[in-house]
């Protein structure tokens, strides 16, 4: 970890910070919009869906923008600071109109920030590191993902259940996160003597080789067999917990999926990704099956904990593959189309997941998250590996 460079942390605290920021709403978010505004499930659903997809669409441009002008921390900062102006908005909101404007614009500026931001960490972390690299800034997001439901869950047994007080209260560490940002992140040198030709024209998209897509169609199935975390939260409220302690669900998760994130990352380095991406499919239909089997607090657990090794295991590891397999030059769009693909599938996953909960009951959305976990499965065994990481060319086209 003392080989680690200093910008990796800087950018690991930062997303720390905003995940906190982040959490202590969206651990209430589907809450409050059930039980506050009368949201159906299928709408909490799609609205989920409809906002990591947005992330994830927009990571293309601000990934390509960030390759065409060799520059990426300004567009990082951009994408923390609209997050931070979109918090008071949930407080704000009166309707489901005003927390579906909020959460897109939350989403926006995760969009922008998200794909800028991993190539950051790929640009100053050594290869040999990398996936260690990776491993450390999502371990200590995920630190973020877990304080700030711990925080919610306090604020809300001292507030009484006021949503609204707590949605105020997270403004402070998104700010806190941009200012870190800005004053503590010193973006590395690259060659601004080449010209400057747009990322996403088909003489550079052809640089992306079959192994990158191979990659890419991982990581779509896989987002397709994890649906958003939304209806953890939903599934915690059925067994009986008080709205106030229901975030500690998220908080036992993202616990082990930071403890876990850097020690796999690590191991990634070091073993086959196809087999770790493999044994992290297993874990997951073994959460699925749990989730849907178990109606008291102490399956549920089980259940919330396997999800978290789960994410510990891959989400690191999906990012350190996206730079091994893309060109220098063109890792801002790497990332950008990797996340606009699983964008499309965290949409439909999503959807699905509301749609089945309310046709056949809470059981089915995570059965057929199992069924998603086989599919996955099966197509680590019959397609190829990763190739060898491709070295840029000297024609910039």
């Amino acid at each position: 970890m003392r080989q680690i460079p200093r910008g990796v942390w800087v950018l690991g605290f930062v997303s720390m910070l905003m995940d906190i920021s982040s959490e202590m709403i969206h651990s209430l978010l589907p809450m409050f919009m059930v039980m506050t505004l009368g949201t159906s499930m299928f709408a909490v659903g799609l609205i989920e869906g409809l906002a990591e997809s947005t992330a994830l669409v927009v990571k293309v441009f601000s990934g390509a923008l960030s390759d065409y002008f060799g520059k990426r921390k300004g567009l990082a900062v951009l994408g923390y600071a609209l997050g931070a102006f979109s918090k008071p908005l949930f407080a704000l909101s009166a309707g489901i109109g005003g927390v579906v404007t909020a959460r897109l614009l939350d989403r926006v500026g995760k969009g922008i920030r998200g794909a800028p931001r991993d190539a950051l960490v790929a640009d100053v972390a050594p290869e040999h590191l990398r996936g260690a690299a990776f491993g450390l800034r999502q371990a200590l997001d995920t630190v973020g993902a877990f304080v700030g439901p711990l925080l919610a869950v306090v604020l809300m047994l001292v507030w009484s259940n006021n949503f609204r007080a707590v949605f105020w209260v997270a403004a402070a560490p998104g700010f806190l996160a941009v200012a870190l940002l800005f004053f503590g992140m010193d973006e590395p040198q690259r060659d601004q003597a080449k010209r400057r030709t747009n990322p996403i024209v088909r003489e550079n998209l052809g640089r992306l080789t079959g192994a990158y897509w191979w990659v890419v169609g991982v990581g779509a199935v896989f987002t397709l067999a994890r649906f958003s975390e939304a209806f953890l939260v939903l599934r915690a409220r059925q067994t009986g917990i008080p709205p106030a302690l229901v975030p500690l669900v998220m908080v036992a998760m993202n616990v082990i999926y930071a403890a876990s994130a850097y020690p796999f990352g690590k191991l990634s380095d070091a073993m086959s990704h196809r087999k770790l991406l493999g044994l992290s499919l297993v874990v997951l239909v073994a959460a699925d099956i749990v989730l849907a089997s178990g109606n008291n607090w102490t399956l549920l657990l089980v259940g919330v904990v396997l999800w978290g090794i789960h994410m510990g295991m891959t989400q690191g590891l999906l990012a350190a593959m996206v730079a091994d397999v893309a060109p220098d030059d063109l890792r801002g769009t790497a990332y950008g189309v990797f996340n606009l693909v699983s964008g499309f599938a965290m949409l439909v996953a999503s959807t699905l997941a509301g749609i089945l909960w309310e046709s056949f009951g809470s059981a089915s959305t995570f059965y057929a998250g199992a069924g998603f976990c086989l599919v996955a499965l099966g197509t680590l065994s019959r397609t190829p590996g990763q190739g060898p990481k491709p070295t840029p060319t000297t024609d910039q086209r």
